[in-house]
């Protein structure tokens, strides 16, 4: 692991030469990546660098954005860290998919190139704690923890869990387990490796499960699961959760309409925007020609960050590494500054704002809060 220095340096250190500050972006853009929610992270991304360089840039410089698509491909992923070092970043940013984050943080941390993760919620980012990483999303245990404790509100103690083998979904299962059983709630998992969607349905009523969780890709086999619960009358009382979020989808209720209603997943933002959050809400929308999920936000607020680290203490790589604990920047959602959370190896933002939403089924196409963290 490398380790840059403990302080970062003063302001006013040297610019490197070139005729741009070269950030490096991570963003799945094609299958099997949720590629919605890569264009709605790579647009707050670039609605962020325009902000920016309209501004005047950094050091006199301008952003450039040098974009690679991981498709949520951890292989591609890394092999994206080692061209964008090679092409001499100054620092990477985005990623959506746990996983493939995971990947590109650990390449990041070995090449010694500083990584502001923009989305990815995995605890364990890295093999290790390090220095080179921070991130904006909430870690998976606090939001999958706020998540089971809006299943038992909601009077559900026998979840199942229709998963398909992943680091990430393991590590959803294992947090709700832990956090359900002290009080009193059951967590059944069934294996979509071997089980059909309607064979699920058979499951859930043989288990007497009041909920099933989705940690399945998108779209299959979640909207065949969803088609297959939703159209069983012995299922008819059960609710269907989805902590990753593919009901925020616009392709979600494209494909299922009103059976992609009441679905509660988690949500980044806050119950009210900030004045610069309205702004970039309205800009995305423009950007977008729909509503911006949050991910646009988490995007935007990404930039933001690091235009402030660049500002303060120059695009040396080290420096940047450096600075993590020192940051603080207004973002879209709030006030961010990052800190070491026991048991995460990365600099973390804990301020995120996290919600439990879903879509309204007297109206697809709106979103309700049901429950905050």
């Amino acid at each position: 692991m490398n380790t840059p220095p403990s302080q970062p340096s003063p302001p006013g250190a040297d610019w490197v030469d070139g005729s741009s500050v070269r950030i490096g972006a991570l963003v799945p853009l094609t299958r099997p990546g949720w590629a919605e929610s890569g264009r709605h992270l790579l647009a707050g991304l670039e609605l962020a660098v325009r902000d920016v360089n309209e501004a005047g840039g950094v050091g006199g410089k301008p952003l450039e954005l040098v974009v690679r698509d991981t498709a949520a491909d951890p292989q591609k992923a890394t092999a994206a860290v080692d061209e964008l070092a090679g092409l001499g970043v100054t620092a990477l940013v985005g990623e959506y998919h746990s996983v493939v984050a995971r990947a590109a943080a650990g390449r990041a941390d070995e090449l010694g190139v500083p990584f502001l993760c923009s989305s990815a919620v995995l605890d364990s980012l890295t093999e290790q704690p390090t220095e080179w990483v921070a991130r904006l999303a909430p870690e998976q245990s606090r939001g999958w923890r706020i998540y089971a404790d809006f299943l038992l509100g909601a009077g559900n103690s026998r979840i199942a869990v229709a998963a398909q083998p992943s680091v990430y979904w393991a590590s959803g299962i294992r947090i709700l387990r832990e956090h359900l059983a002290p009080r009193g709630g059951t967590v059944i998992e069934l294996d979509m490796s071997a089980l059909t969607p309607n064979a699920v349905c058979d499951a859930l009523v043989g288990h007497g499960a009041t909920a099933l969780l989705l940690l399945v890709g998108h779209p299959d086999p979640a909207v065949p699961i969803v088609r297959s619960v939703r159209s069983d009358p012995r299922l008819a009382e059960i609710l269907i959760g989805a902590p990753a979020g593919q009901p925020e989808l616009t392709e979600w209720v494209n494909l299922l309409g009103g059976d992609g209603a009441a679905i509660p997943f988690l949500r980044y933002l806050p119950e009210r925007l900030s004045p610069l959050g309205a702004r970039v809400e309205t800009a995305l929308r423009e950007r977008l020609a729909q509503a911006p999920s949050f991910v646009g936000f988490e995007g935007y607020d990404t930039i933001a960050v690091l235009a402030q680290v660049l500002r303060s203490h120059g695009p040396d790589r080290a420096r940047i590494a450096g600075s993590w604990p020192h940051v603080e920047a207004e973002g879209t959602r709030g006030r961010i500054q990052f800190s070491r959370t026991p048991g995460i190896s990365v600099w973390q933002w804990t301020g995120a704002p996290i919600q439990v939403v879903d879509r309204d089924p007297a109206d697809p196409e709106r979103f309700r809060i049901v429950h905050t963290g």
